[in-house]
């Protein structure tokens, strides 16, 4: 067991190291698309070379029970997504957005040339994510069943040729069209986070500098752009920062530093 738990822990500090070093990157304003893509390439290898750190499976785990799957102690588990939700309370969906295989292999999957699908329906994908919780809910509680396992999750970083693993295939062949399908409308620590994430303390906003060109609100794969929004679908993808033609009219800050927020 000391041996299985070893990649989970290392997982998680390569997940605790880099929401600080992301963070400070944004609020510096040093942050490069480039470091991004070379972070998100680095988690998509962790999830393939040690299943970690995938956390919406530690998550799934640790409600189930099953601190073999977990591949750390009950309370570890339980520690270790508790400092992740707490700092995505503090730093946004930073964890989400670059250090989960998961989301990982979707973002690099949505950077293919092909035409994309821009839904502005925040609210029905929210009600869909919601209604898929409950139903892992009853499937761990009453059934004892992974939901995840359904659509292949583990099977797929562990190359198995089973139907979970085609699942999540056909998922990522989604993820080249429509931005992050299994984070937005699957993932139940996902919803968490997004919880976490529309409360953080420090996030993208705009700035007095705004011309109000609205080009970020058009860019945004998860409509979370507009002043009014409360950034709980936002993965600092950065795609609203390059697409605005303001140096300084959006920064990684504090809400309470932002006058017109």
């Amino acid at each position: 067991m000391v041996v299985e738990q070893v990649p989970s822990a290392i997982g998680l500090v390569y997940a605790l190291a880099l929401i600080v070093v992301i963070a400070c990157l944004w609020y510096s304003g040093r942050w490069r698309q480039k470091v991004g893509l070379l972070i998100l390439v680095v988690t998509a290898a962790l999830g393939f070379l040690i299943f970690s750190p995938v956390m919406p499976w530690g998550f799934q785990q640790l409600v189930l029970h099953d601190a073999e799957g977990l591949g750390a102690s009950l309370v570890a588990g339980a520690v270790g997504l508790s400092v992740l939700f707490l700092l995505t309370l503090v730093a946004g969906r930073v964890f989400c957005g670059y250090l989960c295989p998961v989301g990982a292999v979707q973002e690099l999957a949505y950077h293919a040339p092909v035409p994309k699908v821009v839904s502005r329906q925040k609210t029905a994908f929210a009600l869909v994510r919601a209604a898929f919780f409950v139903v892992f809910l009853v499937m761990a509680f009453a059934l004892s069943t992974s939901l995840l396992a359904w659509f292949g999750i583990r099977d797929f970083f562990y190359l198995l040729p089973t139907v979970g693993a085609l699942v999540f295939g056909a998922v990522l062949l989604v993820s080249t069209t429509l931005y992050r399908p299994f984070c937005r409308l699957v993932c139940p620590y996902g919803l968490l986070l997004s919880l976490a994430g529309w409360k953080s303390v420090f996030r993208l906003q705009r700035t007095g500098a705004c011309i109000e060109c609205r080009k970020c609100e058009r860019t945004c794969p998860t409509d979370e752009a507009k002043r009014s929004d409360g950034r709980s679908e936002c993965y600092l993808c950065g795609r609203c920062t390059d697409a605005c033609p303001v140096a300084g009219a959006l920064q990684y800050r504090r809400r309470a530093d932002d006058p017109q927020r």
